[in-house]
């Protein structure tokens, strides 16, 4: 599963030319904006971009964005690699993946971070309600639903595990999109689920129980994803990107400061109850990269064989 993005990607030329190549920035003297697509997820974390586009931030800075919704970072990744998307968001281990791929990707800002408290982060491990699972250490030989192999699910979760004195080796991983994973859990298909909101918060309300805050765990500052690029798309307009990173810090800023439009926002690209809108776990949206925390990942991505060898993260910051 290692190799999941790199297949992905094949017959798809690294250095395609994208569709928006070569169009003038947003500096130009006309006042047309610049259409770009990005490659989101249709959970709370991408809620700033979906805020940047409603409150005119983008436009502002030139720029006439598209979301297009993806099932997640490993999708994403070969789609701006071959110029489908011009951004796009995904989590950190996605992108080191790539990178020690030789996919040339590069971060513009940072996209979501944990809370940093236990019990109350963007995601978690659940278990049922009636589970004989106390806690992360109970899942050594456990059967565990996430929604990507071999990326930042398993990687924290394992993490999860040996913090509570367990051993992860056992574990059953089995992939899973986040939609379905309350279902699984509530008919037995599996014994836990790594979910993020607002599918933690739907396990709650029907009676789970979370055992585990995987990122917490990790780090507590912990960079979960990223907003980020092409190197190639970046060299081919650096004025335009200066104004798309511009137009993301202020996205973030804007929905770090204003939880209510968070919530509000996430009705129009999720199709979730109204109950749950309220009571679901937001994350902190910073724009900075925490670096300590993504080494951190990367070091538990090679203590697991998710990467053969240390990884060189300094070509993932622009």
């Amino acid at each position: 599963m290692r190799h999941r993005l790199l297949a992905l990607a094949a017959g798809t030329a690294l250095l395609a030319t994208t569709a928006c190549g070569g169009q003038d920035s947003p500096s130009q003297e006309d006042g047309e904006l610049t259409p770009l697509t990005a490659g989101v997820i249709p959970i709370v974390d991408v809620a700033p971009v979906h805020l940047g586009v409603e409150q005119g931030i983008f436009e502002a800075h030139g720029i006439d964005l598209t979301l297009e919704s993806s099932s997640g970072g490993a999708a994403i990744v070969p789609g701006v690699v071959s110029g489908e998307f011009d951004l796009g968001f995904s989590n950190m281990v996605s992108l080191i993946i790539a990178r020690e791929q030789g996919l040339p990707l590069t971060t513009l800002t940072n996209g979501v971070t944990s809370t940093g408290e236990q019990g109350a982060d963007l995601g978690g491990v659940f278990v049922s309600g009636d589970s004989d699972i106390e806690s992360a250490a109970d899942l050594e030989s456990a059967r565990v639903a996430i929604n990507t192999l071999s990326n930042i699910g398993d990687t924290t979760v394992r993490q999860s595990v040996r913090v509570a004195g367990g051993d992860p080796t056992g574990i059953e991983f089995v992939e899973l999109p986040f939609p379905d994973m309350p279902a699984a859990l509530e008919t037995g298909q599996v014994d836990a689920v790594w979910a993020v909101e607002p599918f933690g918060t739907v396990i709650r309300q029907a009676g789970g129980r979370e055992i585990a805050s995987n990122f917490v765990d990790t780090d507590p500052d912990l960079s979960v994803a990223a907003y980020f690029t092409s190197e190639q798309r970046l060299a081919e307009d650096p004025e335009l990107f200066a104004s798309l990173t511009a137009a993301l810090e202020e996205s973030l800023a804007y929905a770090q400061d204003h939880p209510d439009a968070v919530r509000e926002v996430m009705t129009s690209y999720t199709e979730i109850d109204q109950s749950v809108v309220d009571a679901l776990i937001l994350p902190r949206f910073p724009s900075e990269i925490d670096r300590d925390s993504v080494q951190t990942l990367a070091d538990l991505m090679l203590e697991d064989g998710v990467i053969d060898a240390e990884a060189d993260l300094d070509g993932l910051y622009r």
